[in-house]
């Protein structure tokens, strides 16, 4: 850990992650980077889809990027512009990203599997004029755009009628003299444009600046084989995005969605040595047959973040993965990443700060904590945020005039200078008069090895207010009782207002978005429609 110093400055009730370094100037084109990257090794593989056997070297990246990115300018495209992506993990969705950085377009990437609503919703913030998506998803993209009708190009699966991208793919007698745009704003200039994660609300268009994206390799190599399973709609799968053109690495891709057995497969076929997984991916990983230590002997990294790990499921997917290396983190779309902990050293930490971040725990007052005081916690880049595209009211809200993130999380700092997260600041709740954090209930109840997945949820009563109710589900082949865990959190946790007061249900999955983060509103809907 003396890798990533955490420092605290007693006088002002800060933390502070070492000083921010880069080999890289900090007004230059991440669009540039990776076409020098790119040029200079013409023979790296840089992405392996695994759907359609295609394999992607840096010299037919950049040749379609550049031929892409001639097509942005010569349509008069610019800065000011923003390009729509709707699309799954495909081919040509990485020489797409890379033509749009480096033509300083702005790219705003929505997940495929939202419903045609919220796709209308978060595309209508931006109106971008030009969308890429699958010709699975033409139909929804296009009925949820007929407010302004852009023109629309397929990414995959190719409709009569419709372009497709390879139309813009073909030589052109320039291509061999082409540079990427310089920004016209400088590093802070928007270059994507991502959806917030909507589990507390509609998804917001969170500014992703260039400055963001240049940051260090987190562990990653040129020898890295790696798979991330989100696209570029998710903070995890634009880095991934980055790390294949900037890095050097190898990046399998599928547009399959997450299944252990797959992924086992998948790590077979290509020696995938760094992963990057949910929590949720990871507890069922631990329980597929094929997850043996012979069959993920090549993964070396294996990163997770976004939500709690049990101790049972870490100690388990150690022991099958006695090669790897474990590693979590904390991070927002709005920030980029804020922590590390390698090697998870503390499992029940978030890690320690990485360069450039300074956090203060601050009170309902306003007053700075210090150690092991809970409190929300504020997070301070020293870069500049362009905010909520279009949203100057929940840009303040989320960023104060002195440039601190107001997380919303709450958490706490030990003096050993790791942070610990709580909960969310809008998900206390309170019974008969007492605070309690659903989180601290549901890492308890995933102490039983019988739990693969919980939520908790408050279950309001006008006499008691919030009593706690937690919607289970169990690992494959084994059975547990609703008095089995409401006598474990009594047994474990002292307190009336951390008991089971609302009762256990028992399903299939938890409801979560696109990318796997459970939606706690929505499980709370699903437990009062469960019979007792």
């Amino acid at each position: 850990m003396a890798a990533i110093p955490t420092t605290y400055n007693e006088k002002e009730n800060t933390w502070c992650g070492a000083k921010r370094s880069s080999i890289y100037n900090y007004d230059i084109s991440v669009g540039k980077v990776i076409f020098n990257t790119m040029k200079n090794w013409p023979k790296n593989v840089c992405q392996i889809n695994d759907i359609d056997g295609v394999t992607v070297t840096n010299e037919q990246g950049i040749t379609w990027a550049v031929r892409i990115a001639q097509y942005l300018k010569n349509r008069g495209l610019n800065h000011k512009d923003v390009i729509g992506i709707a699309a799954k993990n495909t081919t040509y969705v990485m020489p797409l990203g890379v033509a749009c950085l480096m033509n300083g377009t702005p790219f705003h990437s929505v997940n495929p599997l939202l419903d045609e609503a919220t796709v209308n919703y978060v595309f209508a913030i931006t109106k971008p004029m030009l969308i890429f998506c699958d010709g699975a998803d033409y139909q929804k993209i296009r009925a949820a755009t007929l407010g302004w009708h852009p023109e629309i190009y397929t990414l995959s699966d190719p409709i009569e009628g419709v372009p497709n991208i390879e139309t813009l793919l073909d030589p052109t007698t320039t291509e061999m003299f082409y540079q990427p745009e310089p920004l016209k704003t400088g590093g802070d200039q928007t270059v994507a444009i991502l959806c917030s994660s909507g589990t507390t609300g509609m998804p917001k268009a969170v500014c992703i600046s260039n400055s963001i994206l240049i940051q260090d390799s987190l562990l990653v190599t040129s020898e890295s084989v790696i798979f991330v399973a989100s696209s570029l709609d998710w903070l995890t799968g634009l880095l991934a995005f980055v790390f294949s053109t900037v890095f050097g690495c190898t990046r399998i891709i599928t547009n399959r969605p997450f299944e252990p057995s797959y992924f086992v497969e998948l790590v077979q076929k290509y020696k995938i040595n760094y992963a990057v997984v949910p929590p949720r991916h990871l507890s069922a990983l631990v329980t597929c047959p094929q997850a043996t230590t012979e069959a993920l002997q090549p993964l070396r990294m294996l990163n997770y973040g976004g939500g709690l790990v049990s101790l049972t499921t870490l100690q388990r997917a150690q022991e099958i993965c006695k090669s790897a290396m474990f590693n979590s983190g904390y991070g927002m779309t709005e920030v980029g990443a804020i922590t590390v902990n390698i090697g998870i050293s503390n499992t029940a930490s978030a890690g320690r700060l990485l360069p450039g971040i300074k956090i203060r725990i601050v009170d309902e007052d306003g007053k700075s904590l210090g150690y092991n005081q809970v409190g929300e916690i504020y997070v301070h880049t020293g870069q500049a945020w362009n905010g909520y595209y279009g949203n100057p009211v929940e840009t303040r809200r989320m960023q104060d005039f002195e440039g601190w993130f107001h997380t919303g999380d709450l958490g706490y700092f030990d003096e050993q200078n790791f942070l610990y997260i709580v909960d969310r600041k809008k998900e206390i709740l309170k019974y008969q008069g007492l605070h309690y954090w659903p989180t601290e209930i549901e890492g308890t109840i995933a102490e039983l090895h019988q739990v693969q997945d919980v939520c908790v949820v408050g279950i309001y009563d006008e006499r008691s207010g919030d009593a706690a109710g937690a919607l289970i589900v169990k690992r494959a082949g084994c059975e547990i009782t609703a008095k089995e865990v409401i006598d474990h959190v009594a047994k474990r946790l002292t307190g009336m207002q951390k008991q089971l007061r609302a009762g256990v249900r028992f399903v299939d999955k938890l409801p979560a978005n696109v990318n796997g983060k459970t939606l706690r509103k929505s499980a709370k809907e699903v437990f009062l429609a469960q019979p007792n």
